[in-house]
């Protein structure tokens, strides 16, 4: 591997397993906002632990690493080309070693390249200046947060806000309303970039460019500088807290960042992040390819966060331990709220598995089960065994159309995956007796640990993220959010944070 080569896989190693000092700072308060003992704080007291594992262990910090998106600029007639042939190596070599997830997909077929290279993978964009090195900055945001970015046209219709105008005060119910249909759905507590003006493409761009922001700067636009100040002050207010669990702590960054518009058209862009929020940049030597600097970074080691060490016994939960196979009696002892430690044989399923087994039976007897929507990085070790890196939880409301109708066909009793799922599968819990946990979004060391031996793999075909694993699992803690009776703590957060937003319809500039 040649000094180049060396510098790009570094930035990809360091920016996948290492959160830079500015999240960190904003995690930190975060993490000393939130109450301990509840839901939310016992989320926070994951995160800042798998924060710490990533670090350590050189693991991924979330095992979902996005599509890796590079933005560069060089000096004028540096080689461009061969700077890319590097970068696409580098990123190969990355998911190789397990450092990034397989994320590369045929959007017909759904084959996944197993390299994360292919048309459009990894993203670059180039530009130059008049500078003498080279500057590449690299953000991995996942699939989850991905989905919750959000584009407005104004004027609009906001639910619980009523008009938006083509105006300052119509960007502010926009960037308020983002926050809000994030959910924990995006792994809040998160970060929002918001692009006002430009075309749709143009307006997305801008919302992403900010978010190669340091989280501590101060926005040059005294207009736009009050407006993030603004929705800081606000957003918390909306309580949907870490994981939407409920919280003090909703909203941990907000960016803003303006273009010329069309007459006709007045977009407000959002691009949402989660907690996990990877991005670093290197200053290069144009000649030797060597790094020259760390961007985002202010001390060589980051300081390590001091995690809580009290249990979740004697405080504002209950905890119930099961193992495999479960009885629906053991279910309907479980009540929206509590924690659940899982122990025994649990099975990966997401996306393309759970397509699958509408039409055909599951690779294993599901029964009396735990089907969990996770996308590991694993790959084989020197022995050839399977191993896992990285195993937090998926979006599960992607799944909901099949939701119910696996819960019955399979016999399974626990779904578990994040952000929770609709109403179709919360009436299917209470027919069938079975439970939703959610777990900690972007855990993925955390996860891992847990993880004791892979036992085998079904339908690799589909690749390994898709592939369903059955797992040996120990310790393995979530919360029920959805459970047999019809209550959802989902439900009831999105709806009394609704009831928040709306106080906030009132016109302020």
């Amino acid at each position: 591997m040649n000094i180049l080569e060396q510098s790009i896989y570094n930035l990809i190693v360091e920016t996948s397993t290492n959160l830079p000092d500015d999240v960190r700072k904003s995690m930190l308060k975060a993490h000393n906002s939130e109450i301990k003992g509840t839901k939310a704080g016992l989320a926070l007291d994951t995160i800042v632990e798998n924060i710490n594992m990533a670090c350590d262990l050189q693991g991924p910090i979330c095992q979902d690493t996005g599509m890796p998106t590079f933005e560069i600029k060089t000096p004028v007639n540096y080689n461009q080309l061969a700077l890319k042939e590097v970068i696409t190596d580098m990123v190969a070599l990355a998911t190789k070693n397990g450092k990034l997830r397989t994320n590369s997909v045929d959007p017909i077929d759904g084959f996944n390249t197993g390299t994360n290279l292919g048309p459009g993978t990894p993203v670059i964009h180039f530009h130059q200046h008049h500078k003498d090195y080279v500057d590449v900055r690299l953000i991995l945001k996942g699939g989850g947060c991905e989905n919750k970015n959000i584009q407005y046209s104004l004027p609009c219709e906001l639910e619980h806000l009523g008009k938006a105008g083509r105006d300052i005060d119509g960007i502010r119910k926009c960037i308020m309303h983002s926050v809000w249909q994030a959910q924990g759905q995006g792994c809040s507590a998160g970060f929002i970039g918001v692009g006002i003006g430009g075309d749709r493409t143009s307006g997305y761009a801008l919302a992403k460019e900010q978010l190669f922001r340091r989280t501590d700067d101060i926005n040059p636009d005294p207009v736009l500088g009050k407006l993030e100040d603004y929705v800081m002050e606000n957003a918390d207010k909306l309580g949907i807290g870490t994981m939407g669990f409920g919280g003090n702590v909703t909203l941990l960054g907000c960016k803003i960042g303006k273009n010329n518009r069309l007459p006709a058209s007045f977009f407000v862009s959002v691009a949402y992040n989660c907690w996990a929020y990877r991005r670093l940049g290197v200053k290069i030597d144009a000649v030797t390819g060597s790094i020259m600097e760390w961007l985002y970074r202010d001390a060589e080691k980051p300081a390590e966060f001091k995690t809580n060490e009290a249990s979740t016994d004697g405080n504002q939960v209950k905890v119930h331990k099961l193992t495999s196979p479960i009885s629906e009696t053991q279910i309907r002892e479980i009540k929206a709220g509590d924690v659940v430690e899982l122990n025994g044989i649990i099975f990966t399923g997401r996306d393309a598995m759970h397509h699958h087994m509408l039409d055909h039976d599951a690779p294993f007897d599901l029964n009396g089960g735990v089907i969990y929507h996770c996308g590991p990085v694993i790959n084989k070790n020197t022995e050839g065994k399977w191993k896992i890196t990285a195993a937090g939880p998926t979006t599960s409301i992607r799944e909901e159309p099949y939701q119910g109708t696996i819960l019955k066909k399979t016999g399974a009793r626990v779904v578990m995956g994040k952000g929770g799922m609709g109403p179709k599968t919360l009436q299917a819990l209470q027919e069938h007796g079975g439970i939703y946990l959610n777990a900690i979004g972007g855990a993925a060391q955390y996860y891992a640990r847990c993880i004791k031996e892979v036992v085998d793999g079904g339908c690799l075909e589909f690749g390994t993220p898709e592939a369903m694993w059955k797992l040996q699992v120990e310790g393995f803690r979530a919360i029920c959010t959805m459970d047999s009776y019809g209550n959802s703590l989902h439900k009831d957060v999105q709806e009394s944070s609704g009831k928040e937003l709306s106080t906030f319809a009132e016109k302020v500039y």
